[in-house]
């Protein structure tokens, strides 16, 4: 089992200018405790259940660098990027620089977004959901070929959204062979097939049960398109409060994760800012598990 740290909150003491010494102790603490990844989520308002709209919110990509910079092991993303924020070569190239930059430890983590709230409030475009999986399918479709070889293949592109003249990628990722990409969601008409035919991860939501019958939809999208079903790693999202949630009663849970096929479990932490829950995290829990 790996465990992943997703940090979805940054309303931290001391306001704006205590953010990046707290973000960089929390990312250090994580990586020396043996977190197997560090994540952000990919929004430009706090989300409903969270906070309100003005709670702050960091831009990804950007955190996603400084967080590069304050840790040596764990592999960092995005949980997950949100398709129509940037175009497909932005996206690829962003994974590609953060993983130079990180010594090969980035992921490329996509979804076909659904905050609607957040685009139009400032201005970025926000076509509706078929679009957007057409969006996602273009950029993972160039994925492959940029993530080709030493610096891309180097062809054209005529996708359903976007064309692209000349598919070029320099410097190359570290990571081979290629940046691994991460497909959020959990639907299984599309995401899932998508998941199938160009990801090498998936991330869904829900008990173990749900859990279990999402990895026997996408087993079958994989014998469709014939893929190895077990080339890709599944992770499922969960939220931590070791004020409520005891340590051995989540090992008991998340061992139920493991039996249904989980083999990533990435988790918000409640209070993450007092770095010693990672700690306890960290000699409570995965032991158990690992």
């Amino acid at each position: 089992m790996k465990f992943g740290l997703t940090i979805n909150s940054f309303t931290w003491p001391g306001g704006a200018a205590a953010i990046g010494p707290t973000l960089a102790r929390v990312v250090r603490t994580a990586d020396d405790a043996g977190f197997d990844s560090i994540w952000v989520m990919d929004h430009f308002f706090q989300i409903r259940g969270l906070g309100p709209p003005e709670a702050p919110m960091l831009e990804g990509q950007t955190a996603l660098g400084f967080m590069a910079a304050h840790s040596e092991r764990a592999r960092l993303g995005l949980m997950v990027g949100g398709i129509p924020y940037r175009q497909p070569a932005v996206w690829i190239k962003a994974a590609t620089t953060l993983d130079v930059l990180s010594g090969g430890r980035a992921w490329l983590g996509l979804g076909a977004a659904w905050n609607e709230e957040e685009a139009r409030a400032l201005g970025i475009p926000f076509p509706p959901l078929g679009e957007r999986f057409d969006q996602l399918r273009d950029t993972l479709v160039m994925a492959q070929a940029m993530f080709e070889g030493g610096s891309g293949t180097g062809e054209t592109f005529e996708g359903r959204t976007t064309t692209a003249t000349r598919l070029l990628n320099s410097p190359q990722s570290i990571s081979r062979p290629r940046v691994p990409i991460m497909v959020g969601g959990g639907g299984e008409r599309r995401t899932l097939r998508l998941v199938a035919r160009y990801a090498d991860a998936c991330n869904v939501f829900g008990d173990a049960e749900t859990a279990r019958h999402k990895f026997e939809v996408l087993a079958e999208h994989c014998r469709e398109v014939g893929r190895p079903y077990d080339e890709i790693e599944r992770s499922v999202l969960k939220s931590v409060d070791l004020e409520r949630d005891d340590p051995a009663r989540l090992v008991e849970r998340w061992g139920d994760l493991a039996e249904a096929g989980v083999q990533h479990i990435i988790f918000s932490l409640r209070g993450v800012n007092e770095v010693g829950r990672l700690e306890r995290m960290a000699t409570e829990v995965f032991p158990q598990l690992r």
